[in-house]
C-alpha cells in the first residue's frame, strides 16, 4: 500500500495499548516512520491521531488540543489503579442515599482549572522510571499535582452506583482521576469501569478508521487527512510563490491582519502545509518548515 504523509484517524478498540496501535499501522502500511498524538489505556477505546511519515512533525501541534471523552465510574469501590484493572482498596455503599442532583453537584465542582493528582498507576516518569512500575513493584509513589482544565462535565446516564458522562478537558487530564475525586468528594469512593474518547480539538471518532481496516487501501485513504487538514484548527496564511520560496529559506512574511502576536499559523498554499509559523510584530516566522 502506498500512503502519503498525513494523518490517519484511528478508532482503538479496547484491549491493544495505543503502541500495539502503531505497530499494526506500521505493518499494515508498510511505513517505519508512524507516531501518535496522545496514549489511551488499553482498557479504553476510541480516537488515536496516527501521524504518518514526515506529518509526525506536526504531532506537537495536535497533541495539545482539548479532548472529549464518555466515561462510566462506578460509585462504592476505589481501586489503587482508579480503574476497573485495580485491586479494591476501599469504599462505601453510602451512595445508595444519594440522588441525581448529589452526583451533579459533586461532578461540577470539578469543573475549572485546577490541580490535579494523577494516578499512582500511571505513565508519568520520576527518576527515570514510570510511575506504574514502582507501584508494580511496592515502592511508594507520591506525584505532584498538575495544572489541568476540565471544560465542562455533564451527566449522559444515571444507574446508581454507575454514572456515565462525558467531559472536555485539556490536554494531561487523567479521566481515572475525576473518577476518583468524585469518589472522594460523595464519600463512596469510586473508580473508572468505561473511557472512550470522542474528539481530539476539531477531529472526531464518528470519521476514524476501525483498526481492522487499517490493510484496506480504499479504507484508509477515505479517513486520511493532509497535514494542512490535520492542523484546521490554526489560523490560516495563503502563500504566494514568492513567499512560498521566501518560507521555504526560512524568512519570516508579513502576517494577515487579525492574526494575534504568539499565536501559531498554517502557512499553506494549494492545500499543501508549506509551514507552522509563529506570528510576531506583524510577521509570520517559520518554525517548522515542510516545503
Amino acid at each position: 500500500m502506498t500512503i502519503r504523509d498525513g494523518v490517519i484517524p484511528v478508532d482503538k478498540p479496547e484491549g491493544p495499548t495505543s503502541h500495539d496501535v502503531v505497530a499494526a499501522a506500521r505493518r499494515a502500511l508498510g511505513v517505519r516512520r508512524i507516531g501518535h498524538t496522545g496514549t489511551l489505556d488499553p482498557f479504553a477505546s476510541g480516537l488515536l491521531l496516527l501521524c504518518v511519515g514526515r506529518a509526525t512533525r506536526i504531532a506537537e501541534y495536535l497533541t495539545g488540543l482539548p479532548k472529549t471523552y464518555r466515561a462510566t465510574a462506578r460509585l462504592g469501590v476505589a481501586t489503587d489503579t482508579d480503574d476497573r484493572t485495580g485491586r479494591p482498596i476501599g469504599g462505601s455503599d453510602a451512595w445508595r442515599g444519594l440522588s441525581a442532583a448529589d452526583v451533579e453537584a459533586a461532578l461540577q465542582e470539578l469543573v475549572g482549572p485546577q490541580l490535579q493528582v494523577p494516578p499512582a498507576y500511571s505513565a508519568k516518569k520520576q527518576g527515570g522510571e514510570r510511575m506504574y512500575e514502582r507501584a508494580r513493584r511496592g515502592a511508594p509513589v507520591e506525584l505532584p499535582a498538575v495544572p489541568v482544565t476540565i471544560h465542562g462535565i455533564d451527566v449522559v446516564g444515571l444507574d446508581l452506583p454507575d454514572v456515565e458522562f462525558d467531559v472536555e478537558c485539556s490536554s494531561g487530564t487523567y479521566i481515572r482521576s475525576i473518577a476518583r475525586d468524585l469518589g472522594e468528594r460523595l464519600g463512596t469512593g469510586a473508580h473508572l469501569t468505561a473511557l472512550r474518547r470522542l474528539r481530539i480539538g476539531p477531529h472526531d471518532v464518528g470519521v476514524a478508521l476501525p483498526l481492522e481496516r487499517l490493510g484496506q487501501p480504499d479504507a484508509v485513504q477515505r479517513a486520511w487527512l493532509s497535514p494542512a487538514s490535520a492542523l484546521a484548527h490554526l489560523p490560516v496564511a495563503e502563500a504566494d510563490p514568492r513567499e512560498v520560496e521566501e518560507v521555504a529559506h526560512g524568512a519570516p512574511i508579513d502576517a494577515p491582519a487579525g492574526i494575534a502576536d504568539e499565536a501559531l499559523v498554517a502557512i499553506v498554499r494549494d492545500g499543501e502545509l508549506i509551514a507552522v509559523a509563529e506570528a510576531r510584530g506583524g510577521l509570520l516566522r517559520p518554525r517548522k518548515v515542510f516545503a
